[in-house]
């Protein structure tokens, strides 16, 4: 199970919001090229990047930003936030980004994200963003009408790698992992399932890696405001993940 540290991006800054809302953002680094080298020392095998300007239909704000964190580190990235179309899609891939989180247009346009998905086989995740059991979408700030069930019928035979789920009550707020949120969508899917939304401490981690002998496709967590505001290291909360114990 990956630790996967967050870089949210907006006007080129590595910033943290509070449950998605735009105006709560918080600069925690000028430099994102750099707060990413960093997690590339510290051992992370995976970087989660969100353009916010994008999922907020702000389109190219941070295009070089991100470039040049992907010239600056060999560290594998996701990203997400604004990617609503096959040509967004090309554009990262041609850009050697290593996996793309879908949101907004996998709950509109199924079928493109299949069609997608099947043409960058096992590189595509789907982004599941939580609020009282409502997806959102548009940068969080949109409800459909869609449940979790619609999503994984349509997804978990497709040539999707797997999901992202959000538990948009707890982004940001340091309450700790949903494990009931955790637990009830595992065995929905045998695809890879990565959690964010309320990671607080490292009694979560070692929670959900003893929720994972038992699951086997939990494949990372996203650390956003736990690392940024001290309540976790990085080495120490890999080594956990990575122990026998």
């Amino acid at each position: 199970m990956k630790l996967i540290p967050a870089i949210d991006l907006k006007d080129n800054k590595c910033v943290r919001l509070t449950q998605g809302i735009e105006d709560t953002s918080k600069v925690y680094n000028e430099n994102p090229v750099e707060q990413a080298k960093f997690f590339e020392k510290e051992g992370c095998e995976r970087i989660h990047i969100i353009d916010l300007d994008s999922a907020f239909s702000r389109s190219v704000v941070n295009n070089d930003t991100i470039i040049n964190i992907r010239k600056s580190v060999k560290t594998p990235i996701e990203l997400g936030g604004g990617i609503r179309s096959r040509d967004d899609a090309l554009f990262w891939f041609n850009n050697n980004i290593d996996y793309l989180i879908i949101g907004s247009l996998a709950a509109r346009d199924s079928k493109l994200v299949l069609e997608i998905a099947k043409e960058f086989t096992n590189k595509i995740y789907i982004s599941l963003d939580i609020l009282n059991n409502k997806i959102m979408i548009e940068g969080w700030t949109e409800e459909t009408q869609l449940n979790l069930f619609n999503i994984f019928k349509t997804y978990n035979n497709s040539k999707i790698r797997g999901y992202v789920l959000t538990d948009i009550s707890r982004d940001g707020m340091l309450q700790g992992l949903n494990f009931e949120f955790i637990n009830k969508n595992l065995s929905q899917t045998s695809k890879s399932m990565i959690f964010g939304g309320g990671l607080s401490n490292y009694n979560d981690l070692i929670l959900l890696k003893n929720m994972n002998s038992k699951f086997k496709n939990i494949e990372g967590v996203i650390a956003g405001k736990s690392f940024y505001s001290g309540a976790i290291k990085i080495k120490k909360s890999i080594n956990i993940l990575n122990s026998d114990a």
